[in-house]
């Protein structure tokens, strides 16, 4: 069994946060444009499952549409709840899950949410990370990187910027 290709595909604000202290992310507005999604519908249909935080599942439940359709979503928590949209929970080792769901044939994961993004990326999962960095400074809120992820190598594999101010740079990481 190959072991599923972990992504992450996120926008940060220029200093690094995800979020606002309190988990909103209205700032993504001044970059969006008219038929313009910097990717990521291209990058969604190459994913077969979705691994996300419980605060980023929670968030997406009070979207209008649930923005997931279509694909497999499991939810690293350790509450118990009710599937909403057959989305399923998890409480064990990113890696455990990697495995679990590489037998089940996954090929790609989309891995989304901040503390769920550090987990994978101090268990060496991440293979690949597609940033988008918001032309906004935030001085406080929710980082993508903290201390808890290790020192790791990354290669750059393209950068683009847009008429919007935002810059987006997918990294890959080297593997023996």
């Amino acid at each position: 069994m190959q072991r599923p290709r972990c992504s992450v595909f996120i926008a940060t604000s220029l200093d690094g946060y995800i979020a606002r202290p309190d988990g909103t992310f209205d700032f993504l507005s001044i970059v969006e444009r008219p038929g313009e999604d910097y990717g990521f519908a291209e990058f969604f249909a190459s994913v077969d499952a979705l691994v996300i935080g419980r605060n980023t599942y929670e968030t997406a439940l009070a979207f209008p549409e649930w923005p997931y359709a279509g694909k497999r979503c499991i939810v690293l928590t350790h509450r118990e709840t009710a599937s909403v949209h057959g989305e399923q929970f998890f409480a064990g080792a990113p890696s455990a899950l990697v495995d679990q769901l590489g037998l089940t044939g996954a090929q790609r994961l989309y891995v989304d949410g901040g503390a769920v993004i550090r987990e994978f990326l101090a268990a060496d999962l991440i293979d690949d990370l597609t940033l988008s960095v918001v032309p906004m400074l935030l001085g406080k809120g929710i980082p993508l990187f903290g201390a808890e992820v290790p020192e790791q190598r990354l290669a750059l594999e393209s950068s683009k910027s847009y008429e919007s101010g935002l810059v987006q740079n997918c990294y890959a990481r080297p593997r023996a």
